[in-house]
């Protein structure tokens, strides 16, 4: 008996609460990081020269800036969760407990995914926000006048939401695929699901390499890992690593480029490679309960 779409609907939501009570470091982690961030706007050093022509391009800057931490902290976490979430349930035989209530093996894989690609995101995102606005209200006691009155704009708050929620956006299409392929290695692998994780990637592109001396899977890898920025940013993105001259962007309807994102063929063609893994997945799933 097919399941009704309100009902697959509400386990699917139970399934990803299940998630957050299970691994509580997905709201732990980026608390802690918090936490030290906090401590040192409190009680590190704040020099921080300002130049009068940057405008509040410095505050884009500077309140991005921090969430860089939280950024780099939940690609480690979520590339970690991908990895482990379908493996464990089988190397612990839970998953013959999860096979025995009426949840099918969809909405367990769409679950997790959800929890990796938007769950995770949204709570970093959340942490990150109460963080940054804490320690611009600490710089801004600390630090100078300009710097502390650029940090509180509601425009610039405004920019930073906005900036926030397009990176969760097109962060989870990009990555698909890499999610896809993550999962795939966690619902199949027996054993070191890191190293499976890699192996098959990099054994294709030395034989591509070596025997027919090109290196077009190695481009596509890298495209996918490291070509974000350049297809969802315009070129003046770079100007958040800036604060000393006109490279620092207006504002952060500067850096984002949502219409060359969704008009670029490579964001589609990944996001197919990617629903065809999680296909894979599910039917991985189906047929393997064990991890040894």
């Amino acid at each position: 008996m097919t399941t009704p779409p309100h009902a697959a609907l509400n386990n699917t939501l139970w399934l990803i609460r299940r998630e957050l009570w299970e691994n509580r470091s997905i709201w732990l982690m980026p608390l802690i990081l918090g936490g030290l961030l906090l401590l040192a706007a409190l009680f590190g050093r704040v020099d921080i020269e300002v130049p009068a022509h940057a405008g509040s391009g410095v505050g884009v800057s500077l309140l991005f800036g921090f969430s860089i931490t939280f950024f780099l902290v939940m690609s480690i976490y979520s590339t970690w969760y991908l990895l482990d979430c379908l493996y464990t349930d089988r190397k612990d035989r839970s998953v013959l407990f999860w096979k025995s209530l009426p949840v099918s093996d969809t909405e367990t894989v769409l679950s997790k995914l959800a929890t990796a690609l938007l769950v995770i995101p949204v709570v970093y995102f959340v942490v990150a926000d109460l963080t940054s606005l804490l320690i611009a209200f600490i710089i801004s006691v600390r630090a100078s006048s300009l710097l502390g009155g650029s940090l509180w704009r509601m425009d610039l708050w405004l920019q930073l939401q906005a900036l926030w929620l397009y990176l969760i956006v097109t962060l989870a299409i990009w990555y698909l695929p890499v999610a896809g392929w993550l999962m795939l290695v966690s619902a199949w692998a027996r054993r070191a699901v890191m190293l499976w994780s890699i192996l098959p990637p990099l054994a294709l592109y030395l034989a591509e390499r070596w025997f027919l001396g090109t290196d077009v899977l190695g481009t596509q890898i890298a495209g996918r890992l490291f070509g974000y920025i350049a297809v969802a940013f315009h070129a003046r993105a770079d100007g958040l690593a800036h604060l000393d001259g006109p490279a620092v962007a207006a504002s952060a309807w500067d850096l984002m480029n949502p219409a060359a994102f969704l008009s670029n063929a490579a964001t589609w063609a990944g996001a197919a490679v990617g629903f065809a893994l999680i296909y894979g997945v599910i039917q991985v799933r189906y047929r393997r309960t064990d991890a040894g």
